[in-house]
């Protein structure tokens, strides 16, 4: 599962990130979205470890 994935979907929930120092403002690649299915897998994930 790539990271950007659990990102996206982090943010969807309104979880805390942390702050990145060297942020860019602009994607060099448009950036792909998860499939319902990894969504899904990713918030049962997030549920297991007792993060939401």
């Amino acid at each position: 599962m790539h990271t950007a994935y659990i990102a996206e979907v982090k943010r969807d929930l309104g979880l805390p990130m942390h702050d990145v120092p060297n942020v860019v403002e602009e994607l060099k690649n448009s950036r792909k979205h998860p499939t319902p299915e990894k969504v899904e897998a990713i918030k049962d994930a997030l549920k297991n470890f007792g993060i939401v």
